[in-house]
């Protein structure tokens, strides 16, 4: 009984510490977090129908059938029974005919690569992530920040993300979505938020010893307070080029937020290309494709002579 008793307790003060806890992934504040948090409460819930009852008729079957219950039923002879077969098969069975029928359609309605449905036309952010800092290039405005993620709400944003480091993940909890970051390659991943208010962003791969302090502030803004916000980086007077990014790509950690008002065009695809990336296979083989095409004229301009 003491024992019980404790057990209780231990419960009890668990359930009262987690009310202490945000659940960001329960408290979307995006479409796209909304839709995967109803995805998670369904399929939890589809595959609670067989573990529920598993775990009272456990305690059922215990209780009845224990040895000092002289009154229970004793069939020594009994060997199935097509109806509880049925059941133990036919349950499991449905339920995964459902969760594939729910996988099929999430899987294509939530793909990261696919564009929003929006009569607003959607905002382009680059992203970097690199030691331990996150860069964000917004190349239709021609400015960039470290660290802080500033979008319009209720506004598309169209993520084209990569790493000039290890390979980690971008992942913005209360938005939903995660994919990874990883050096030479472009991922992408579309997002929307539905209300204003300042989103914790993290690095969710661990990737070296900053990896705890790898997290970024999204503000959520009304489109008056993003413009200010623009109007405030363009004025910080600080160029992002080859030079200035070659400092800010060293190893660091708990880097402040920066501005800068100015990038480099192309800076995002030199960044990808160091790591021999598709652009830089193609200007490659575009390259090869002329030098084949001058050696062709060169023999033909023989042959004339």
């Amino acid at each position: 009984m003491n024992r019980m008793l404790g057990y209780c307790l231990v419960s009890l003060t668990g359930m009262f510490l987690l009310t202490g806890c945000n659940l960001v992934v329960f408290n979307p504040k995006g479409q796209i977090a909304t839709d995967e948090r109803d995805l998670i409460i369904l399929a939890t819930g589809l595959m609670l129908l067989v573990v529920v009852p598993v775990i009272v008729l456990t305690f059922v079957f215990a209780y009845r059938y224990r040895a000092t219950n002289k009154t229970a039923r004793y069939s020594p002879r009994w060997a199935s029974s097509h109806k509880i077969e049925a059941v133990v098969w036919g349950v499991p069975l449905l339920i995964i005919i459902a969760l594939g029928w729910v996988t099929w359609v999430t899987t294509h309605a939530l793909d990261p690569y696919r564009p929003l449905d929006s009569d607003t036309p959607p905002i382009n952010v680059q992203v970097v992530a690199t030691d331990w800092k996150w860069l964000f290039i917004y190349p239709d405005l021609g400015i960039a920040s470290v660290n802080e993620l500033a979008l319009p709400v209720h506004t598309p944003v169209s993520f084209t993300i990569t790493s000039d480091a290890a390979m980690t993940s971008f992942f913005i909890p209360a938005l939903g979505g995660q994919i990874y970051a990883m050096a030479g390659m472009q991922t992408r991943l579309h997002l929307i938020a539905d209300e204003t208010g300042v989103f914790r962003g993290i690095a969710a791969n661990y990737n070296g010893p900053g990896f705890s302090d790898m997290h970024f502030a999204t503000l959520s803004l009304r489109p008056a307070d993003f413009q200010a916000w623009v109007e405030k980086v363009k004025g910080a007077a600080r160029p992002l080029d080859p030079n200035s990014y070659a400092q800010l790509a060293k190893p660091s950690t708990r880097h402040p937020v920066t501005y800068y008002s100015a990038v480099q065009e192309r800076l995002f695809l030199d960044i990808v290309d160091k790591y021999e990336g598709m652009n830089k296979a193609d200007k490659r083989r575009g390259q090869t494709q002329l030098n084949d095409a001058g050696k062709r004229s060169d023999h033909y301009l023989v042959k004339e002579q």
